[in-house]
């Protein structure tokens, strides 16, 4: 299959998720049989379009045991991942590496639907981008991001970044908490954070990204 075919395929359907989730309420999107729907639909569409053993389809099985409200949107990010490597033309290196700039759609996607009051969607997605540039910069700053052939976790990079002095310790303590705000948000621990600190969290990673350009 053509990588332009490939890249049609998974806009319809993330065009279709996007749509879905911008006109439903949290409520809503919790107790929708399409909700589930969505989630396999976008979860075979990266199984369908990845090749096997590769970190999309590692990815995928994370969200296995989530509830469908929190597998629509960790399929979602994987699927946005996939698509935009592919149009990159990075799907065959080992960690797919993706320029923060090219996730700007990320934040605003997140901000859209902060805005709309879905702060645990907001959250999964912002922390995406996060994970994404803090990767970014260490390619750009010669720090490896992987060991003995598996990627590095977040955290890791993120300390080692420190280590680089690519950024002080304080801010290697904010992209810290940042990570497990995310964390919480990807697991399903909603309780854990409220709105407003979803859009602090936001508002610091795009300054982040500006402040450390990768």
């Amino acid at each position: 299959m053509a990588i332009e075919d490939m890249i049609k395929q998974l806009n319809e359907i993330l065009t279709q998720t996007n749509n879905f989730v911008r006109n439903k309420t949290s409520t809503e999107l919790s107790r929708s049989v399409e909700t589930g729907l969505l989630a396999n639909r976008l979860e075979a569409a990266v199984a369908r379009l990845s090749p096997k053993g590769s970190v999309y389809r590692e990815q995928l099985k994370r969200g296995s045991g989530y509830s469908d409200q929190s597998r629509l949107i960790h399929n979602l990010q994987v699927a946005i991942s996939l698509r935009d490597d592919l149009k990159a033309g990075w799907t065959e290196t080992v960690v797919e590496l993706v320029h923060a700039d090219t996730y700007s759609d990320f934040l605003q996607m997140a901000d859209g639907l902060l805005s709309k009051g879905y702060k645990d969607a907001a959250a999964v997605i912002t922390g995406t981008a996060l994970e994404v540039h803090v990767r970014a910069l260490c390619v750009k700053n010669s720090v490896p991001i992987a060991v003995a052939g598996k990627p590095k976790k977040a955290d890791t990079m993120n300390a080692d970044l420190k280590k680089a002095d690519v950024y002080d310790g304080l801010q290697q303590k904010e992209v810290t908490t940042w990570m497990a705000l995310r964390n919480s948000a990807a697991h399903g621990a909603y309780g854990d954070y409220d709105h407003a600190q979803v859009r602090r969290f936001l508002e610091g990673v795009e300054a982040f990204m500006k402040k450390f350009p990768a």
